[in-house]
């Protein structure tokens, strides 16, 4: 059976990109466009991985990763957050939140999946 994972960033060529890869990879991909949106799509579903950019509209993706952490069925959920941030303060945030990974956009789809897959559990 197919990993699921959701793709949470605002802009549409992002997740088009970033979902092209995983899907030419094997997973099943949601999409949310920012943070509220991807919380409204998570409905109990197991979920493998989020793949989460920072800078987003409603909700960003450090307030993202802090309310996914607070839901039980996602609270043990890895995360990924994709980003042009490459501050180390941003990262600590990130880390703070519990993201486990960080990729600096622009990036190359084969690191991000090399990521996806050290993070993704058989």
């Amino acid at each position: 059976m197919a990993k699921t994972i959701m793709i949470v960033d605002d802009s549409i060529s992002i997740r088009q990109i970033v979902g092209i890869a995983l899907k030419g990879a094997g997973y099943e991909v949601i999409e949310g466009k920012d943070g509220q949106d991807a919380l409204s799509k998570l409905t109990g579903q197991k979920i493998h991985l989020v793949i989460s950019d920072v800078n987003m509209p409603n909700m960003d993706g450090i307030s993202f990763v802090k309310a996914l952490k607070q839901l039980p069925s996602y609270k043990f959920t890895p995360v990924i957050m994709l980003t042009t941030e490459s501050q180390e303060s941003k990262k600590q945030e990130g880390q703070a939140a519990g993201a486990k990974a960080w990729v600096v956009k622009p990036f190359k789809p084969e690191v991000l999946l090399g990521a996806v897959q050290k993070l993704v559990l058989p």
